[in-house]
């Protein structure tokens, strides 16, 4: 089957609806499958636009030159039509964001196609993604479309918005990297919290180091509490203030390689995170795989695949992310246990697991 996979961004950006289309793409051409990618994303040197290889799939860029290389294509809707005329595919798939002004202009070129078409959708939508999908729900619910998200929370509020059925197409890792090759060596009366984010607003690392000071509180005089942030971003001098005023340990390492992130994960016991706009959670998936409990709020995507009790703890606020790292830092046999199930259980969401789904919904638009 010959795939389109379409995307406002892609390599060499590496944010998180990148990494998944790139995943998914080497995966299905692990299976006999002919996946390229369309993006407005201009490559990297002098392949700015235009056609190239990357990791054997290959890539079509519609990119102009604008400030910051921003993924905005003018004449994206006759740029996606005349590709697709060119190199005919079995099916389009369209990944889009809260934003993606680059998918639209390819919705447009694929209804006048007639193209089979699956969209999957990325993120959290918020009231003003709501009212800008809506308006162009003719886009998205002519015969011929199937529409997903990465999780079911993420797919609640879009089919509030288009009054159509959303199926889930979740995220997925290649788990053997992140298999713990020896069980974490813990230190008595410590909790060792890590957290892998980008420091920006809706990941809100600040609330989740207000939480591990609240924690530390609650421990106090039996237990200690240290933290690791891996990640960077516009807000890391504000949260670095953040852990200044709590009081927190906490050792910032910006941005690591897996390598780096998997030696922090064997000097940990818990990872941890804040997030309510999580549409998913992949971090949060590779340190459960890694065998590391999870800590996280209810609200978030990450409950697709941390159940309380099972393979972490989830809260329904703030006040309870702290109470629950308290709970692992006075009960070392609680994380153990936690830690146990997540080592011995593999997750679900692979890559094989992923192919699954989306080729079921190709099959649902007549692929």
């Amino acid at each position: 089957m010959r795939i389109a996979h379409v995307s406002d961004c892609y390599l060499p950006r590496t944010g998180g609806i990148e990494t998944q289309v790139r995943g998914l793409a080497l995966a299905q051409s692990a299976r006999g499958d002919e996946p390229w990618v369309i993006t407005a994303t201009p490559g990297s040197g002098a392949q700015r636009a235009g056609r190239e290889m990357v990791d054997g799939i290959e890539v079509a860029r519609l990119a102009a030159h604008l400030p910051g290389d921003l993924p905005v294509h003018p004449r994206t809707r006759a740029g996606v039509r005349a590709l697709l005329e060119a190199a005919p595919s079995d099916v389009a798939h369209v990944h889009v964001g809260a934003v993606s002004p680059f998918a639209w202009g390819a919705l447009r070129a694929l209804a006048e196609l007639r193209m089979p078409t699956v969209v999957t959708v990325h993120s959290m939508w918020g009231p003003l993604s709501r009212s800008g999908y809506r308006a162009a729900r003719s886009l998205l619910t002519r015969p011929g479309v199937a529409v997903s998200a990465v999780s079911a929370i993420a797919a609640s509020p879009v089919e509030e918005a288009l009054g159509v059925p959303v199926g889930v197409l979740p995220n997925a890792i290649d788990p053997d990297p992140w298999r713990q090759p020896a069980p974490v060596v813990r230190i008595p009366g410590r909790l060792r919290v890590v957290t892998v984010a980008r420091l920006a607003p809706r990941k809100r690392v600040s609330a989740l180091l207000r939480a591990v000071a609240r924690a530390q509180v609650l421990l106090e005089p039996d237990a200690t509490i240290d933290m690791t942030v891996i990640g960077d971003g516009p807000q890391r001098g504000a949260v670095e203030r953040t852990a200044r005023r709590q009081g927190v340990p906490v050792r910032f390492t910006g941005r690591l390689p897996l390598e780096g992130i998997r030696e922090v994960f064997a000097a940990s016991d818990a990872f941890a995170q804040a997030s309510v706009l999580e549409s998913f959670g992949i971090a949060a998936l590779e340190a459960r795989t890694f065998g590391l409990p999870v800590v996280a709020r209810a609200e978030s995507g990450t409950s697709e695949f941390i159940h309380e009790g099972v393979e972490g703890l989830l809260a329904v606020d703030d006040e309870g992310l702290g109470s629950a790292l308290a709970l692992l830092g006075r009960d070392p046999a609680l994380g153990e246990r936690l830690a146990a199930h997540n080592v011995a259980v593999p997750p679900e969401q692979t890559w094989d697991h992923a192919c699954d789904r989306a080729r079921a919904l190709y099959a649902a638009v007549g692929a």
